[in-house]
């Protein structure tokens, strides 16, 4: 397993202060940057989040990206993801932008695609049924953009007539494509089209992480078209890291308070209620579909639904539900399924060897979250920094 960052810029509101925290933001994210390039750290994962103020600040990856880019020398700068609906951004643009983003940094892009959820299809006036056909529509067609002199498309979506889109990328043929998973049916999708796995464990268990794994793999192995010139078979899990030279340090930091911050603005902000109601009818209706629903499907009917919920799953209920889950109460539960990696460098290593062993090929590890200050953010970024030569493998496609 490698070892990656992941980034969200984020800064609470109760840190604010005289107003200049937003170029504060921008700066000690280049430093942390800076500092996972000579560390040797793998990728640098940059979200795209729209109306999100202090749950992140990476509205435009884009800019962000190739100002690291621009800062580091072995770094790759990976897009987890660009969103895909083309109100959010166009395949031509999203095309342009990222083989831009190539040579910037000779060769160093990766590119995730995404759906978004549902505020940032009202704000910018997507309809949600739309999403999922025009992210494999991009898939679809940005590497042919990226290889071909002469492109065409036509669809009630996209009609494009012999455009020939440059430049193009840096790294022959084109930089590695994955696809940000939340969903058995997108882990699916993601095998189907070659693309590599981007997925989270902050709400999922390690044995559903495996799950989803396996569902990949199985795509990738029996259902695969690839929509690029080469696959990319890697899966890659972000979740919140903190390390610290004891334990005692970690919780004084504030590590379980970030936890819990980070939790419940990720519930309010996507407004995981109504996503979760949707996301559990696209299921359902995969469970029921007569022609069989593919692998999901199959995946969904061996699930026993009389299956007791877990402690996890009654606490993200009460979280949804709206009520006030008590921060401690929200880390204990995280940590009893071990969803987080928090503790000194022998606890966090002995965290991440269980992921290792889930088959996951790149650990997003994510450090910038909540309130904790900059300087342990760097302090956890060079704790487990030293880890890397453990794991540093597979490389970075």
């Amino acid at each position: 397993m490698r070892l990656d960052v992941f980034s969200e810029m984020q800064y609470p509101k109760a840190l604010w202060g005289d107003g200049g925290h937003e170029q504060r933001l921008i700066q000690e994210t280049l430093e942390q940057a800076r500092l996972a390039d000579e560390l040797g750290y793998g990728v640098w994962w940059q979200v795209e989040h729209h109306g999100a103020v202090e749950f992140s600040y990476s509205s435009a990856p884009e800019v962000m990206l190739t100002a690291i880019a621009m800062s580091t020398r072995n770094l790759h700068v990976g897009h987890a993801s660009v969103l895909a609906p083309a109100r959010f951004n166009h395949p031509i643009r999203v095309a342009e932008r990222a083989a831009f983003l190539d040579h910037l940094s000779r060769g160093r892009c990766q590119l995730g695609l995404a759906r978004s959820t549902v505020p940032e299809w009202r704000n910018f006036n997507i309809p949600p049924d739309s999403t999922r056909g025009q992210l494999q529509q991009a898939f679809e067609m940005i590497p042919k953009m990226w290889t071909r002199e002469a492109f065409s498309w036509d669809s009630p979506d996209f009609q494009i007539k012999n455009i020939n889109v440059v430049p193009k990328p840096y790294r022959r043929p084109h930089p590695p494509l994955w696809q940000a998973c939340s969903s058995p049916a997108s882990f699916e999708q993601a095998g189907r089209n070659g693309v590599g796995a981007l997925g989270v464990t902050l709400w999922a268990s390690l044995e559903e992480a495996a799950e989803m794994i396996h569902l990949y793999r199985e795509a990738l192995r029996t259902r695969c078209e690839p929509v690029g010139e080469f696959v990319n078979d890697q899966v890659a899990f972000f979740t919140f890291v903190h390390c610290a030279d004891s334990e005692q340090e970690a919780m004084e930091n504030g590590a379980a308070r970030a936890a819990a911050w980070y939790t419940s603005g990720s519930f309010t902000f996507f407004e995981a209620k109504d996503q979760f109601v949707k996301t559990a009818a696209e299921l359902e209706a995969l469970a029921k579909d007569p022609a069989g629903g593919g692998l999901t499907g199959q995946y969904l009917r061996k699930k026993d639904p009389n299956a007791p919920q877990s402690r996890a799953q009654r606490l993200l209920g009460r979280v949804m539900s709206n009520e006030a889950v008590p921060d401690q109460e929200i880390w204990e539960v995280l940590s009893e399924q071990e969803s987080l990696i928090v503790g000194t460098k022998e606890q966090v290593r002995r965290r991440m060897k269980r992921y290792e062993a889930l088959g996951i090929d790149a650990l997003m590890s994510f450090h910038q979250v909540g309130a904790l200050r900059h300087e342990q953010v760097m302090k956890s970024l060079r704790l487990t920094g030293e880890l890397i030569p453990e794991f540093s493998v597979p490389r970075v496609p």
